[in-house]
C-alpha cells in the first residue's frame, strides 16, 4: 500500500519537473505589430539568441530557415498588401527565409501557418519577395522582428548579430 501511496505521490512531481524542463528548452515568443488606417499587420515569432552563431553561414544557399524557433514565424494581415510587385491578399501566411547566395535573401510567404518551423512544405510557398542587407552597428543577441510604418505602408526588419534584412510594403 504504501508502494502504490507513494508512486501516484511521484508522478505529479515527475510531470511538474518534465514540464518545466521542456519550457525551460523553448524559445521566448515575440509579436510585431503595425496598424495603419484601420489596418493591420502582425507577426509571431520565436526568439532565439545567437549563442556565438553566424546567421548567414548557418544557412546553405537554396535553403530556408523558419525566422526564428519553435512554432513558425506567423504573418497576419488585415489588408491587401504589396511587396513591391508581389501582392499577398489578407489572411495568415508562416514566413520563411531561403537564402540565394551570402549577400541576398528572400522572404518566402507560405500558405500553410501554425505548423513547426522545421516543417516546411515548398508546395505551399505561394510567393517571394527579395530583401535588402546592411550592416549594424551593434550585434543583436536575440533574432527580432521589427514593423515599422514607412510612406504609405510599412517595412518589414529582421535583425540578429549585426544582419539587417528588410522588405518594404504598402496597404493596397
Amino acid at each position: 500500500m504504501n508502494k502504490r501511496i507513494l508512486g501516484w505521490t511521484l508522478v505529479p512531481l515527475v510531470l511538474m519537473v518534465t514540464s518545466a524542463t521542456l519550457n525551460a528548452q523553448s524559445n521566448p515568443r515575440g509579436t510585431a505589430k503595425l496598424q495603419k488606417g484601420g489596418e493591420y499587420v502582425m507577426v509571431e515569432y520565436g526568439r532565439p539568441s545567437m549563442k556565438g552563431r553566424d546567421m548567414i553561414a548557418q544557412i546553405a544557399p537554396g535553403k530556408v530557415w523558419r525566422m526564428g524557433a519553435d512554432k513558425s514565424t506567423t504573418l497576419t494581415t488585415s489588408a491587401n498588401l504589396a511587396f513591391g510587385k508581389v501582392s499577398i491578399p489578407s489572411g495568415s501566411y508562416s514566413l520563411w527565409l531561403r537564402k540565394v547566395d551570402d549577400k541576398n535573401f528572400n522572404l518566402v510567404f507560405n500558405k500553410t501557418s501554425g505548423q513547426w518551423g522545421t516543417e516546411h512544405d515548398v508546395t505551399q510557398d505561394f510567393a517571394s519577395v527579395p530583401l535588402t542587407m546592411a550592416q549594424g552597428d551593434k550585434g543583436i543577441e536575440q533574432f527580432t522582428i521589427n514593423l515599422k510604418e514607412a510612406g504609405k505602408g510599412g517595412e518589414l526588419e529582421l535583425l540578429w548579430g549585426t544582419t539587417i534584412l528588410r522588405a518594404p510594403f504598402t496597404f493596397k
